[in-house]
């Protein structure tokens, strides 16, 4: 899967920008983000993407200590870099508490700093980078407890937790093939055998 990056534009404010990612128009089945001044479009995902996602949400949901809910496709306003207007980032999988029912009647674009934001999962594709390292500050950055990062190419998947609103503190991680222990609310061992 390649993504399409359009080179950081420079408007002459940053309400410009936002503005014109709003407005974008993109095929049925792209998704397109806003991460630090860059307009990323993203086609649809592989199968091997989706069966990491399909695990997770199976274990995480049937396993956990907590009710969780889920979602694949919700827009989340993330603080972005200093002096450029918020991220517009749609994560592979958001998990809310179900108790306090965050999606429903949420706009388009939900503020990341909710705390019924329990876990933002990411699996790398073709823009590793950005999930390695601009994703996982601007989810610090909104205070999101847990970021769960499955990288196809380092073929790990590693727990980021403890956030200081910079970035998170304490990581975790596992190789593929072995369980990566996930803390309250969750406690359960996510197994990572069919990651690929």
């Amino acid at each position: 899967m390649t993504a399409m990056v359009h080179e950081p534009l420079s408007y002459g404010d940053d309400d410009g920008l936002l503005e014109g990612f709003l407005a974008l128009d993109t095929p049925e089945g792209f998704r397109a983000e806003l991460i630090d001044g860059e307009i990323v479009v993203t086609p649809p995902p592989l199968g091997d993407h989706e069966g990491c996602i399909a695990k997770i949400i199976r274990q995480v949901i049937r396993y956990s200590a907590t009710e969780l809910e889920c979602s694949g496709n919700k827009g989340l306003k993330v603080p972005g870099t200093e002096g450029l207007p918020s991220n517009h980032v749609i994560p592979d999988i958001t998990f809310v508490s179900a108790e306090a029912d965050p999606f429903r009647g949420a706009a388009s674009w939900m503020p990341a700093d909710n705390d019924a934001i329990v876990m933002v999962v990411e699996v790398t594709s073709s823009r590793a980078t950005q999930d390695r390292q601009a994703k996982r500050t601007g989810y610090a950055r909104a205070g999101i407890p847990f970021y769960l990062l499955v990288d196809r190419d380092e073929r790990t998947v590693t727990l980021f937790s403890g956030t200081d609103r910079t970035d998170y503190r304490h990581t975790d991680q596992a190789p593929f093939g072995k369980s990566l222990p996930l803390p309250e609310p969750f406690e359960i061992e996510l197994d990572t055998s069919g990651f690929a």
